[in-house]
């Protein structure tokens, strides 16, 4: 076997116990990864050797080890997507002229790690570092909108889930739905003064290479400043950001 189909399987198999949520057994890893059973044990050994997996031999299970744990670290502290992202967004804000924020997703929030603020726009409440409802957020739309309806679900579970701050936006699962429903169907999502009377934003969902959303590309601008060509613009960026992380569009 030569060394690249080795590496090639070896990540297959981490890339499956990471999406996990418990330790799983040889024989599932197997057939995850359509791997012979004598592939299977080697590479889960040599990946125990160097702590990326650990056997749980009472269990006869495996799952990631501390290795795996310091990989996604140290991933956290180089912020290689807003590194990526920075000079698309950057790109962005010259094209449409309004300021653009890439924002990713924590349980019932976005939190803003990116901001390219235009010369002469107001400033945002969408500073890096900010936390704002995903419910009301066109970034946050953009992302619920390709989760499973079942992880919404759990999201947004109690009437307590729907925050409010200009008394408008959905208040129930269902309202909720419908506007995630309205947001796959045109590629892109919006909101219209949920977050800052006087508002609007447009916001397009980056994907990984399991079309996961990791992130959602967004533009604000004054609601009297609608233009169609804006989301056009929006998702332009979002796709170069998809191919730029590996992602499929």
């Amino acid at each position: 076997m030569s060394q690249v189909p080795a590496a090639t399987r070896a990540l297959r198999v981490l890339r499956f116990l990471a999406g996990q949520p418990d330790p799983v057994p040889l024989d599932r890893i197997m057939r995850a990864c359509e791997l012979p059973r004598s592939t299977t044990y080697h590479l889960l050994n040599a990946m125990i050797e160097e702590g990326f997996v650990v056997h749980l031999a009472d269990e006869h299970r495996y799952g990631l080890g501390l290795a795996a744990f310091e990989i996604g670290s140290g991933y956290a502290r180089q912020e290689p997507l807003q590194r990526l992202a920075r000079r698309p967004l950057a790109l962005l804000v010259d094209r449409v002229g309004h300021s653009a924020h890439l924002a990713v997703l924590h349980g019932r929030e976005v939190l803003y790690v990116l901001e390219d603020r235009a010369s002469g726009r107001p400033p945002l409440v969408t500073d890096v570092g900010v936390r704002l409802p995903a419910h009301l957020t066109a970034s946050g739309r953009a992302i619920l909108a390709l989760l499973p309806s079942s992880q919404v679900r759990a999201l947004y579970s109690t009437p307590a889930d729907f925050v409010d701050r200009t008394g408008r936006g959905p208040r129930t699962l269902s309202g909720l739905r419908t506007v995630l429903s309205d947001a796959r169907q045109r590629g892109y999502a919006t909101e219209n003064g949920e977050v800052t009377t006087g508002l609007a934003s447009v916001a397009v969902a980056v994907l990984d290479h399991n079309q996961h959303p990791v992130a959602a590309v967004a533009v604000t601008y004054p609601e009297d400043a609608a233009d169609g060509a804006l989301a056009e613009a929006v998702a332009a960026t979002a796709a170069q950001l998809t191919g730029r992380i590996s992602g499929t569009r």
